[in-house]
């Protein structure tokens, strides 16, 4: 009887704490994990679906969830404008578009998928270009379950309450960003303060917000380009930290705006999110053109230039590095013992998580397969939806083992959210919520 009793607890716990909300970009603590036996593994434009429904207008940023709501932006354009193009590629640079753009914000109910309510934050001619392959609304919002907050990189920011009232805003002038491509950091949140950084070719700057009045608690400068990795909050067994990632500089922030540490040694763009696990805290940058693409594992308390000199795999302050490791755009993921990258050309690899030795190298997943959102786990795999819409599903463990795909025969680039049982994806047009023995629609 007890060992039923403690199974049912064991079961009981994993559920619930899987079943925490999905407030920000790759969820709590940004690991992108939700292990919950009632995940569903396979899924298709009909089977498994609970509801699914157009979105408006068009944007890239990640569904968040809370409570009975998802909530998801979108701009809308008046004029039908070049459908984006899957892959990797020159020649995606667009000058300004010139007729009217809706910015929106979406709250769709979690049990039917219908629109609760939405609301449009601005509208005007775009006064600044973007990437062929990027949206005016590819950042993802953040919520406390009081106040949902939505940033647009060359707008500003909007705090809304859960019912849709608009309570303030911090607006800006559009920066000029790296060959035009636009803007996609996410802003994150820890207590009363919101946290974005806005790495541009003007002026790159982090700042903090008090999420109650969208006042400026401290602003810092950052002598930056253009970057479009979102920040991450450590809070580690020394203290809290805000870690920014950039192309000249990782740079790690006290609550108070003042440097920790800093460290140089990233790729020429930077995209992947980081995050931590256990004690470590995982940051990486690979753009492809570059021969230098590092993944670093980093300690708490660190302090000044952490940089490692030549020759170094490792510091007081760096585990381990592996310096042609790191993907363009996907953020890698760690689960179990083991710290998976998913590379946009469609290679997975496989290194242990806490010294950095390699466990399996570069396997090609699907031959023409590309890969922009972010892979996630549970329940002992790993997911990796591509750019056509396919999501592979591997086995997690020491030998790479692809178990299946599962097709919604649209565009991705949106990370999925995981919820309460449930998977939220965003394909280019639709949203879709999925759950096991959702049945047949």
């Amino acid at each position: 009887m007890r060992t039923g009793l403690t199974a049912a607890f064991v079961l009981l716990f994993s559920i619930s704490a899987a079943a925490q909300e999905w407030p920000q970009f790759r969820g709590p603590g940004a690991r992108a994990v939700a292990d919950d036996p009632r995940l569903p593994d396979t899924w298709s434009t009909t089977d498994n679906i609970v509801w699914t429904r157009p979105v408006p207008g068009a944007g890239w940023g990640s569904p968040v969830v809370w409570g009975d709501a998802i909530f998801v932006t979108s701009v809308i354009r008046t004029t039908e404008g070049e459908p984006p193009r899957p892959g990797l590629y020159l020649g995606g640079e667009r000058g300004a578009p010139d007729d009217q753009h809706r910015w929106m914000l979406y709250a769709i109910d979690w049990n039917s998928g219908e629109i609760r309510w939405e609301r449009e934050l601005h509208a005007s001619v775009p006064g600044a270009p973007k990437h062929l392959k990027n949206s005016y609304a590819s950042e993802t919002p953040v919520t406390d379950g009081e106040r949902v907050y939505v940033y647009f990189g060359q707008l500003g920011v909007f705090a809304f309450d859960m019912n849709g009232t608009p309570l303030w805003s911090e607006r800006w002038r559009p920066f000029r960003t790296r060959n035009g491509w636009g803007t996609a950091a996410s802003p994150v949140l820890d207590g009363n303060r919101l946290y974005i950084v806005n790495d541009n070719d003007d002026q790159s700057f982090l700042i903090a917000l008090d999420t109650r009045t969208g006042e400026s608690v401290w602003r810092v400068e950052r002598d930056e380009g253009t970057n479009w990795s979102t920040p991450y909050v450590w809070k580690n067994s020394k203290r809290t930290e805000i870690v920014t990632t950039g192309s000249d500089k990782v740079r790690s922030y006290a609550q108070d705006g003042a440097l920790l540490w800093e460290l140089t040694g990233m790729s020429t763009i930077t995209i992947p999110t980081p995050f931590a696990t256990g004690d470590l805290l995982y940051i990486s940058s690979g753009y492809v053109g570059d021969p230098l693409r590092p993944a670093y594992a980093i300690r708490p308390g660190a302090t000044g230039d952490i940089s490692l000199r030549p020759g170094e795999q490792r510091n007081a302050y760096i585990k381990w590095a592996q310096l042609q490791a790191a993907s363009y755009n996907p953020s890698p993921i760690v689960y179990g013992d083991y710290y998976y990258t998913l590379f946009d050309r469609g290679f997975f690899t496989a290194h242990d998580a806490r010294t950095g030795r390699e466990v399996y190298g570069k396997v090609r997943i699907e031959v023409g397969a590309m890969f922009t959102s972010s892979p996630w786990a549970y329940n002992g795999k790993i997911f990796a939806l591509s750019e056509d819409g396919d999501t592979f599903v591997f086995r997690a463990g020491a030998q790479y083992e692809l178990l299946g795909k599962n097709s919604l025969d649209e565009m991705c680039l949106a990370t999925p959210a995981i919820a309460r049982g449930s998977l939220v994806i965003r394909t280019a047009s639709r949203l879709y919520r999925i759950a096991e023995n959702a049945g047949t629609k």
